[in-house]
């Protein structure tokens, strides 16, 4: 075997032992900073209270604890709160109705008697199968047209729980004022929605953010490079927001610290910028998924506010929220 050959064996080899590695997501996206209103439907339907059906708790006494997913009724499965309905008008009797529900993801079986009331058959549950809500969109990568926001989960403000998502999008909102953080409350931006006005799809719902499929036109005005974890230092940045209308602008921050051993908590940062202190006085509810730019790259997406100290928050890295986005779309 000559020379020539054995090289390219040898080479051969260590591709194999050695693969490159290959990033899914392009190395410009478009720049977020947009408020968007959002919304899912879950694949269960939610148990969050409980009310009297003539003087009784009767869902309570019956097992039924608030965070419980109702799948089944009569082992027929449900989705959404008008099929459970349904398949309720659709039983001859009420009496001794089976509804199975999982409960820290054990499945389970509830029998419960229906009571009439108004002519009306009350089951005592309050469920809902919908959560709305306001955040930032983060980014739209224009090769696969995949967005990401939030940069955290959504989670069912009764049980705390990540929600089990079947399908949602984000839509237009416009902010019309915020309320602003104390000493012991995170303040909120104020939003009407505009659900007419639908901007993606979202089917994908993770501790490193929100992701889908974005369906309005693309501004490549706002492509912007990819900065990688080394490339973020501690010094200004800036982060990009709505405040007031649908504006997007710039304000000034500072990060303190860098962790990389975190989920969605790796850039620690506080708000220098005199305007945005003005009008939320630190990190405010809606904030959730604006990015975070330094040196001309997007470098990260704010995340958490932290109440102690309202000027301050944490941010998650930006590659790791485009390779979570790219994972099974």
């Amino acid at each position: 075997m000559n020379f020539k050959k054995k090289l390219l064996i040898l080479l051969l080899l260590l591709t194999f032992i050695f693969p490159i590695t290959v990033y899914a997501y392009s190395d410009k996206v478009i720049l977020g900073g947009d408020n968007i209103g959002i919304s899912v439907n879950t694949k269960e339907v939610l148990v969050v209270g409980f009310y009297k059906v003539n003087d009784k708790y009767i869902a309570k006494d019956a097992g039924f604890v608030i965070g419980d997913k109702i799948t089944k009724v009569n082992g027929n499965s449900i989705t959404s709160i008008d099929e459970l309905v349904n398949e309720i008008n659709k039983l001859e009797n009420k009496d001794n109705v089976e509804f199975t529900i999982l409960r820290n993801e054990v499945e389970k079986n509830i029998i419960m008697s229906l009571i009439k009331e108004n002519d009306n058959y009350k089951t005592g549950l309050y469920i809902k199968d919908q959560i709305t809500g306001v955040g930032t969109l983060t980014y739209v990568d224009p090769e696969t047209k995949i967005f990401g926001s939030l940069g955290h989960e959504i989670l069912d403000n009764t049980t705390g729980k990540l929600v089990n998502i079947k399908i949602g999008k984000i839509f237009e909102s416009l902010v019309t004022g915020t309320i602003k953080s104390t000493s012991i409350s995170t303040g909120e931006k104020r939003a009407i929605f505009n659900q007419s006005k639908t901007y993606g799809t979202i089917n994908k719902n993770t501790n490193k953010g929100i992701y889908g499929e974005y369906e309005d036109k693309l501004d490549e005005t706002k492509l912007i490079e990819v900065g990688n974890i080394d490339d973020i230092k501690i010094g200004p940045a800036k982060i990009y927001t709505v405040i007031n209308n649908n504006e997007v602008k710039a304000y000034d921050i500072n990060i303190i610290k860098i962790n990389k051993n975190n989920t969605n908590k790796n850039i620690l940062f506080e708000i220098t910028d005199d305007a945005l202190l003005e009008k939320t006085n630190g990190v405010i509810k809606g904030m959730s998924g604006s990015p975070i730019v330094q040196d001309n790259k997007i470098v990260g997406a704010v995340t958490h506010a932290i109440i102690s100290d309202n000027t301050k928050g944490y941010g998650i890295f930006i590659t790791t929220m485009l390779n979570e986005g790219e994972k099974g779309i």
